[in-house]
């Protein structure tokens, strides 16, 4: 099999007028006003220009010499970061200071959104839009109310998904989860039906169907028909590491329960990948099985033989599904703020014209705007001086020094005791506590779907490979945009890998070992082993990926999910109220801290009341 040639992004889609070529816009993304961040292929998220200043700044401890004078106007409030926490900072300050207060958001990237990344696809005439990170607004009754007044601010009515979700597409395409089965591992290399869903159940006679059919031992296919229907030893050791789910592996109840083969292990241990970055041998039943990763059956029967199980566990919530997702994921609360913070550089007035609108860079970062948003400047340097605070960054290559009353870090934790020099050794090291998770989140763009159409596969999961699963994306028409509803059309594919799946050690060992191998894969590697699994699965009803791929981009995020405290890693006394991440986020000086890993919480609401709480230190 070829492989297609997208090097880097060589297909970039450049706006009208540019005179830069492709090479040269990603040597020096920040370089021109021409390129529209959205439509770049290639190597996106952290992509490179971004973080190569940051790593001088941690890894080599190199430092800039502060310009001796202010290089850059006097605001009332400079934000390092600007993704989804970052903005919603920005958006509070201003409401609780007023309109003509002078705001900075500085990013690294080449994009605002953090996180939150939109990428856009022309195939043939025709605008694809896809999520590049932060997925969904998850359980959005769940949220406090700053977090759902905000989004009821900016204008987005989660009771309209309803109407926008297509429930039915792949039923009414008789699409189902499929699984792969790679010949290294398997003996053979297949796709297949898949036993288990998260999001839809079986009868019990077609779950054994399927898993007869799988390339594993007589054996693995017995211990999985048990776990697919609930079927558990409940013998003492079995209830007595059920009365101590939080503290047994996955992988040893497993064993135990169900009989399960280390082959059966291999074969389920990258289920948690998309949601935990991390395979099911870092987490404990209770995160696990609990969490319904395995089946409701399995969740079911695990529940039934827990002491506690009535205090701690709550029912399945069916009431939310999870379809509260715009097709840009939350990029499109991103450009929402911006919206609200800059006029005119996102046209329109509804969360549905938002879809569809193209954000203007030009107006990001201008001077008569009380808000400004400045891409590709990575913040070296923050202190409290003379009752302001002090922020050095660098922008190309030049070191400039910018003057606020107030400064609200919105970056990672890691990073923040590289920038701030004030910070006391008990803070620095509970800001060191957490290690990032590391993903990959790749989007193809097909010229049409039929050959998945034909296999009866509208997606798959991998117990081995870069991807951990891909899917046709989210069916959400909203606005003008409308989700492909024939086969013969163009539509996004959507994909997650998780690199710290089948590391060793520790949890936290197994995501810095992810982070780096991310670091050291190059765009040509990911891509041709992308497009072969893609072949794998799709191949054989007529996928060819010379023809039929026409875009293909990997966002690419070495520091993504917030840590959020383990069962079999992290002290029982460690919550999303208390633990290190709550002495690392105190406020020092006038400089305040405002990220999900503030929080312990890796979710959009976690961001936007992290936001809230670090402005309202600020302006009490």
């Amino acid at each position: 099999m070829k492989r297609r040639d997208f090097l880097q992004g060589s297909a970039l889609t450049l706006a009208a007028g540019s005179t830069l070529t492709p090479a040269e816009l990603l040597a020096n993304p920040s370089a021109t006003k021409a390129t529209y961040p959205p439509g770049l292929m290639g190597m996106r998220g952290s992509h490179p220009g971004s973080f190569e200043t940051a790593h001088a700044l941690s890894w080599s401890g190199q430092k800039w010499p502060k310009p001796k004078q202010q290089t850059d106007d006097t605001y009332d409030l400079v934000v390092v970061g600007g993704g989804l926490s970052g903005l919603a900072a920005a958006y509070f300050y201003r409401q609780r200071i007023g309109a003509e207060a002078r705001i900075l958001v500085l990013d690294n990237h080449d994009d605002f959104g953090g996180h939150a990344k939109r990428n856009e696809f022309t195939v043939d005439g025709q605008t694809l839009i896809g999520y590049g990170g932060s997925q969904s607004i998850d359980t959005p009754g769940s949220y406090s109310r700053v977090a759902a007044n905000l989004l009821k601010e900016l204008g987005i009515d989660t009771d309209q998904f309803y109407t926008y979700f297509d429930a039915e597409f792949n039923k009414r395409h008789d699409l189902t989860d499929g699984i792969r089965f790679a010949a290294a591992d398997f003996g053979e290399t297949k796709a297949l039906p898949n036993f288990f869903s998260w999001f839809e159940s079986w009868p019990a006679a077609e779950i054994n169907r399927r898993i007869d059919q799988f390339p594993v031992s007589p054996a693995t296919r017995t211990s999985l028909k048990r776990l697919a229907a609930g079927q558990l030893d409940p013998s003492k050791e079995v209830l007595a590491m059920a009365a101590n789910a939080k503290q047994t592996s996955t992988n040893t109840f497993l064993k135990a329960a169900y009989g399960m083969t280390d082959e059966g292990l291999f074969l389920l241990n990258r289920v948690s990948g998309p949601l935990w970055g991390m395979s099911l041998d870092s987490l404990s039943i209770m995160e696990s099985i609990g969490a319904y990763m395995l089946g409701e059956p399995a969740a079911n029967a695990l529940f039934e033989i827990i002491p506690w199980a009535d205090d701690y566990v709550e029912p399945k919530d069916e009431s939310e599904p999870y379809i509260f997702h715009f097709p840009d994921g939350n990029a499109t609360i991103a450009r929402l703020l911006v919206r609200s913070l800059i006029p005119g550089s996102v046209p329109g007035r509804t969360m549905e014209d938002v879809v569809t609108a193209a954000a203007d860079y030009s107006k990001l970062d201008q001077r008569e705007n009380n808000v400004r948003i400045r891409l590709n400047s990575t913040a070296v340097n923050v202190e409290n001086r003379d009752g302001g605070v002090d922020v050095t960054y660098v922008q190309n290559g030049k070191t400039v020094r910018v003057r606020s009353l107030h400064c609200t870090l919105a970056c990672y934790n890691n990073i923040i005791p590289h920038l701030a020099p004030e910070i006391d050794e008990p803070q620095r090291q509970a800001l060191q506590y957490p290690q990032k998770v590391p993903l990959l989140l790749i989007n193809v763009a097909l010229r049409n779907w039929q050959a998945i159409a034909d296999s009866g596969i509208g997606g798959f999961y991998a117990p081995s490979g870069v991807l951990c699963n891909m899917a046709m994306d989210f069916p959400v028409s909203l606005g003008n945009y409308k989700f492909t509803n024939s086969p013969n059309t163009p539509a996004v594919l959507q994909g997650w890998g998780a690199p710290g799946c089948g590391q060793s050690g520790t949890a936290k060992e197994q995501l810095n070992l992810g982070r780096h191998e991310i670091f050291n894969t190059s765009f040509d590697s990911y891509e041709q082993q992308i497009l072969e699994e893609l072949n794998d699965v799709w191949g054989a009803n007529g996928l060819d990926v010379e023809r039929d791929v026409a875009g293909l981009t990997i966002n690419r995020w070495p520091h993504g999910y917030a840590y959020e405290y383990m069962d079999l890693w992290d002290s029982a006394k460690y919550s999303r109220g208390a633990g290190p991440h709550v002495i690392g986020r105190q406020q020092i000086g006038n400089i305040t801290i405002a990220n999900s890993d503030s929080e312990a919480y890796a979710y959009v609401n976690a961001a936007i009341d992290a936001a809230h709480r670090a402005v309202r230190e600020l302006t009490t």
